[in-house]
């Protein structure tokens, strides 16, 4: 897909994401701490279950499991050298599950450390990135990012590869503020001049919270405005598990506000299942919105 492809998709309506992934593969079985992209090719009948409820729930786009699939993220798993392998495994993987029904987006995401040098940063997505791009993902989705550094660094190196849409998301406080330093509305209009095919928000918390941080980041941009966020704020229970209280219900309504406030694509992050995102899209045909 090239980016004026995605452009012209945009202009049809309300695109749909998926929901969560990680939360999802935990209550299937991955054990914690283990490197999630390894898990997914060794044990790859549980994200081809959820991803193929994701297209049936009425997704447009589902997201390979290439989340943290990149050198530095590898390293803390002694798998740094497996970058080709892992992604082309995992967007094979997702391809096998929606088919051509879907989009299939190759995931990035943070390293998770504010010190990489920013040339270091250029190698390892751009690495990743030509990986995902051969194994044939028809766009890429920069996510939960925590700055406006990392996200910069995934268009640089795109943008070095080829004509693929980029869709970069950060995760920030309920009032804008990004972990990372700085806040979300200057980032999103600094990653739409550098060539984002759409920005926004993911994770963060839920939509309930976001009415005005959604408003406020379409007045600085010009391109479609992406809304993912979590199933309301999590309880922690007795096992350290995060327990997500708001339902598909109550999470279609609120999106239905965000969509109301601008937002162009939308889908959920942690504490969603398909059930949400079949919901969401019923909310979104009543509407008339379906692209």
């Amino acid at each position: 897909m090239t980016k004026k492809e995605f452009r012209e998709r945009t202009q049809k309506g309300i695109l749909v994401l998926d929901g969560a992934t990680g939360s999802n593969l935990m209550k299937a079985g991955m054990p914690r701490g283990v490197c999630t992209e390894q898990w997914v090719c060794e044990n790859p009948q549980a994200i081809l279950q959820l991803q193929q409820a994701y297209k049936e729930a009425g997704s447009d786009i589902i997201y390979a499991p290439t989340f943290s699939a990149n050198r530095i993220s590898l390293e803390n798993h002694g798998l740094q050298d497996q970058v080709r392998s892992l992604n082309t495994q995992l967007v094979q993987i997702t391809r096998k599950a929606v088919g051509k029904d879907c989009l299939v987006a190759g995931d990035l995401t943070t390293t998770g450390k504010q010190d990489v040098p920013y040339e270091e940063l250029l190698e390892a997505y751009k690495e990743q990135i030509d990986a995902l791009m051969e194994a044939g993902a028809d766009l890429l989705a920069a996510e939960t990012m925590l700055g406006v550094t990392e996200p910069m660094a995934v268009l640089d190196a795109a943008a070095s590869l080829g004509d693929i849409p980029v869709l970069c998301t950060l995760t920030a406080e309920s009032d804008g503020s990004l972990f990372f330093g700085g806040n979300i509305y200057d980032a999103v209009e600094s990653l739409a001049e550098m060539g984002a095919d759409a920005v926004g928000l993911n994770c963060s918390t839920g939509p309930d919270q976001l009415t005005a941080v959604t408003e406020n980041m379409k007045k600085r941009i010009q391109v479609p405005l992406v809304v993912k966020p979590n199933a309301g704020m999590p309880v922690i229970d007795a096992d350290g598990t995060p327990v997500y209280s708001m339902g598909a219900g109550e999470f279609a309504q609120h999106m239905q506000v965000l969509i109301e406030k601008g937002a162009d694509i939308v889908g959920g992050c942690c504490g969603t299942t398909p059930e949400y995102i079949r919901t969401l899209c019923k909310k979104i045909r009543q509407s008339g919105k379906v692209s």
